[in-house]
């Protein structure tokens, strides 16, 4: 894997983390969503008018895609005001490989390696660490979680359809134009306009173009490299998410769930072989 691949998939973890790290530390956490998700939309706009590659094929997966998107967010959102950063995130993000790995042996038939099943095994005991075992953390947590998993894997399998129909860059705007509008209306619609306007703040807007910069700086990575060692060293966002949670969000994150999610991160890069 060339340097320069792997510090810019190194970099894609780090922004990745603090997007997230900046919308759980929000004093409203889903309307700071909303922001940074319109913040996203509009910003990325231009680039996809001056790159714009799409195929009439791509229409359902892209409706499909919205829908799962905007589910994903909502729960995100929802999550941050009640959970804690250093649970939701490892359980989200090394969950959803799992499941995807899961749905396609069993449903789509995929072969899976002694190194997949590995990686498995390694997921599921720093999810249990992550949650606790003497003292487990809420089940709040816990469930969003999970929940946030299985959104992030249903739009992962919608998507690695889609995408062959597309440019990504065309693709992720269109994907995510509906879920933005839609969220920033409930959130409004639920809270008042007033929630979106106190949101919109540096941080917000900086969360926003992390979201933009994380992904840019994967695709750019994968142009360097094979998809394995990137989607690799990415998943060291797990551990640099709960580190900034100990670090930003002062969130007790004992030596027990720092190696669940130190765990869950390897066993990820493990499934991504």
């Amino acid at each position: 894997m060339p340097l320069s691949a792997f510090l810019l998939a190194l970099g894609a973890a780090f922004v990745h983390a603090l997007w997230n790290l900046l919308i759980a530390r929000a004093r409203d956490p889903e309307a700071a969503t909303a922001v940074a998700l319109l913040t996203a939309v509009v910003v990325f706009a231009p680039v996809v008018a001056l790159r714009w590659e799409l195929e009439p094929e791509a229409w359902p997966y892209v409706a499909a895609s919205s829908a799962l998107e905007l589910v994903y967010f909502a729960l995100l959102g929802a999550a941050y005001r009640r959970a804690e950063l250093s649970v939701v995130y490892p359980l989200a993000r090394g969950g959803a490989p799992v499941l995807v790995l899961v749905v396609g042996a069993l449903a789509l038939g995929a072969e899976t390696t002694a190194g997949q099943a590995l990686g498995v095994c390694l997921v599921g005991v720093g999810v249990l660490l992550v949650r606790g075992l003497r003292r487990p953390a809420g089940s709040t947590g816990i469930f969003f979680g999970l929940a946030i998993a299985c959104s992030i894997a249903a739009y992962t399998l919608v998507d690695d359809e889609g995408i062959q129909y597309a440019n990504a860059i065309t693709y992720l705007e269109l994907v995510l134009v509906a879920p933005a509008i839609g969220y920033a209306l409930g959130v409004a619609g639920l809270k008042g306009r007033s929630a979106l306007r106190s949101e919109l703040k540096p941080a917000t807007v900086m969360a926003g173009l992390g979201m933009l910069a994380a992904y840019g700086l994967v695709l750019a990575a994968l142009a360097r490299a094979e998809a394995a060692p990137v989607a690799a060293v990415r998943e060291t966002s797990v551990v640099i998410a709960t580190v900034g949670a100990a670090l930003f969000l002062h969130e007790r994150v004992g030596p027990s769930r720092l190696a669940g999610a130190v765990l869950v991160a390897v066993g990820v890069a493990l499934l991504g072989f």
